[in-house]
């Protein structure tokens, strides 16, 4: 099997990588936002760097028959993936046509597929129906009070957290895939922040929670290439990075989440 050349795609493309996921593997992205990153919040953390338009309406970006073409530019070259992902320059169920987008890539690769949202459109029946169709569905949850979620994913301000976590029930009602919590983790949680996240997902009951902590530097201005996680030494661009908590102290909340809720729990310290 032959690899994807190391020559930056064209700026234009809907597919990226593959790169390495500590979660899923050989993944190969799937943008269905596009050029300008577009999202209902805007993390302090988040590699795309600040995003470009902040909103909660749901549109066309990328055109369905680009995300085929491309697609079908990459499954002739047979590149080994494990896994193809949803996700790209910001938040993917903005993209009216993400259930299309689903459906042709079933047909196109045989890979599971998965996709990362942020959880804020979940309330959303049609945005639900559309994910139904990814084998492993992430959604985010950073947060256990409004205040922190103000303060870490600087949402919109019609967002609230309570929507939030009842647009997540509903989905983990309805889905018949696996689903798991994905949560970025910053500094040391206090013993209250840590009961409230382990009431939340006791409630939630997640497949799987994932937790993680900012691996990637954060750009200054957006980037295309953030999409992807491999860390390009040679980036000619601003970028920041975040002083996160110590391994150790990352493995004992995982532990202690595991052993009061019993669902898995997977951590990474690193790409």
């Amino acid at each position: 099997m032959s690899t994807l050349s190391s020559s930056p795609k064209p700026l234009c493309s809907s597919v990226y990588g593959p790169v390495t996921s500590w979660r899923f593997g050989r993944s190969l992205g799937i943008d269905p936002i596009g050029l300008i990153s577009s999202c209902s919040f805007n993390c302090i953390y988040c590699q795309l760097g600040k995003i470009q338009q902040q909103t909660t309406k749901r549109q066309v970006f990328v055109p369905t028959s680009q995300v085929i073409s491309d697609l079908q530019a990459i499954a002739q070259k047979e590149v080994h993936i494990d896994i193809v992902t949803v996700s790209g320059s910001g938040e993917p169920t903005l993209a009216l046509n993400l259930e299309e987008v689903l459906v042709a890539t079933t047909e196109i690769f045989k890979q599971p597929k998965a996709v990362l949202t942020n959880s804020t459109l979940l309330g959303d029946k049609s945005v639900r129906n559309a994910l139904k169709l990814a084998d492993i569905v992430a959604v985010k949850l950073d947060c256990v009070s409004l205040n922190q979620l103000r303060q870490i994913n600087h949402p919109l301000e019609t967002i609230d957290l309570p929507d939030i976590i009842q647009g997540i029930k509903l989905f983990r009602y309805e889905y018949p895939g696996r689903m798991a919590i994905q949560t970025m983790i910053l500094s040391a949680w206090t013993a209250e922040t840590q009961a409230h996240y382990i009431h939340l997902v006791k409630n939630l009951q997640p497949d799987e929670i994932q937790l993680n902590i900012p691996s990637r530097p954060r750009v200054l201005v957006s980037q295309l290439e953030s999409r992807g996680n491999e860390i390009v030494a040679s980036r000619s661009y601003a970028c920041e990075n975040f002083q996160c908590i110590q391994p150790e102290e990352l493995k004992m909340i995982a532990k202690t989440i595991h052993n009061v809720t019993k669902i898995p729990v997977r951590y990474a310290t690193k790409l």
